[in-house]
């Protein structure tokens, strides 16, 4: 649960770098928890509306993890915009998403993996 505390936590924060798990356990925590509102949502009220409210709200803690996870991988954050092409763009988004990260510091700061290990 912390992984995605410390997402939230780093709102809007563009820069540096996400491992793997950070965002992954984000990513799942996020899709639990959309899940859940929606089953509520829909047996209470009928419509969306809640599970759509939360939907907005992580939209841009979103985008955050998913550029600083590109960042990781020494790509520029607007990779992201290739799921914009149909089906073909999804997929190899989601190859770069799930590769590993560079193991050398990058020009966007040190590897996490060794950040966490020394903390």
């Amino acid at each position: 649960m912390h992984w995605y505390i410390d997402v939230l936590k780093k709102y809007a924060a563009f820069s540096g770098r996400a491992r793997r798990q950070e965002y992954w356990m984000f990513t799942l925590i996020s899709a639990i928890i959309y899940i859940a509102l929606m089953v509520i949502d829909l047996s209470l009220l009928g419509t969306g509306v809640i599970a759509g409210i939360y939907e907005l709200a992580v939209l841009l803690p979103s985008l955050a993890v998913g550029v600083r996870r590109l960042h990781d991988t020494g790509r520029s954050g607007w990779w992201l915009l290739i799921a914009l092409v149909p089906l073909v763009g999804a997929i190899v988004l989601l190859v770069f998403l799930a590769s590993d990260g560079k193991p050398e510091e990058n020009e966007h700061g040190p590897n996490p993996k060794l950040a966490a290990a020394a903390a």
